[in-house]
């Protein structure tokens, strides 16, 4: 199916491109010509840096999950619209609506697409669309315009419940642009507006507003679970020891501590009896 095939290219360039930029920024390993023992030794470590540097770029957020924030400064309006596109084609988006699209298929959900392949690609390309949609609207548009920062602060603090409790916090609370907390009104109505744009293409029995609520509430859970997975992704990769960049944390940045004041000099028979 056209669909299928574009989102595995899409997936499979974007890939190989972030392993291309990761091998450009690595120190190649030096031969030595006249030595080719040392040239047979150095293909295990190769492929050992091969691996390495593939699995350092699938640890990055900014492939996987590029609304994790990094860096607790505002976004501005241009900013938010580069977000939404790596958003749009993040590795994650597609494995997660194709994973998405055969649960529905086997559960012959949106029965109007019908199964086989065709059905299957109907599916994926549907999901893909009110992904990206609702990506545009809660990442871009709503946070523009109610100045509602939309990356993902990591807390980084406290045990299981309290990480959880702050994940599940951050759908209907948010960062503004000024580094307070406010209501994350792009958060819960960027997925109503989507599945309200998916009447469009989705079959007609789906496009009555009871199903239109129900797609809304399962988006909805998903986002929540979506929230405890960035939560702990720093966390997994950084226990690996491979992950070279730390989340900006939910608080704000420590006041920088005032210098000590400078020691008054010390008179020269009082270091002397020091000295003794």
């Amino acid at each position: 199916m056209p669909h299928i095939r574009l989102a595995l290219c899409l997936s499979v360039l974007l890939l190989a491109a972030a392993e291309a930029a990761t091998a450009q920024h690595e120190p190649k390993p030096k031969e030595l010509p006249d030595a080719p023992v040392a040239k047979q030794e150095s293909q295990p470590q190769q492929r050992e840096n091969f691996l390495h540097s593939t699995i350092v770029t699938l640890g990055r957020r900014s492939i996987i999950f590029p609304e994790i924030a990094t860096d607790p400064n505002p976004l501005g309006t241009k900013k938010k619209f580069v977000l939404f596109v790596d958003q749009s084609i993040a590795p994650f988006h597609f494995v997660t609506s194709a994973a998405g699209a055969g649960i529905e298929q086997a559960r012959d959900a949106l029965p109007g697409y019908g199964q086989g392949m065709n059905g299957y690609g109907k599916r994926f390309g549907s999901s893909l669309a009110t992904s990206t949609s609702n990506s545009f609207f809660g990442t871009f548009l709503l946070s523009a315009m109610l100045r509602r920062d939309p990356r993902y602060f990591v807390t980084m603090q406290g045990g299981f419940k309290h990480r959880v409790a702050y994940a599940l916090s951050r759908i209907v609370v948010t960062r503004t642009d000024d580094g307070t907390l406010g209501a994350n009104w792009p958060g819960m109505i960027a997925p109503l507006l989507a599945e309200g744009l998916a009447n469009s293409y989705l079959p007609a029995k789906e496009q009555t507003p009871g199903k239109t609520f129900q797609r809304y509430g399962l988006r909805i859970g998903l986002n929540t679970a979506g929230n405890i997975l960035k939560e702990y992704w720093p966390s997994i990769f950084k226990s690996l020891g491979i992950s070279k960049i730390i989340p900006a944390s939910n608080s704000r940045p420590a006041p920088t501590p005032a210098p000590p004041p400078a020691p008054s000099p010390s008179r020269p028979d009082r270091d002397e009896a020091h000295q003794d």
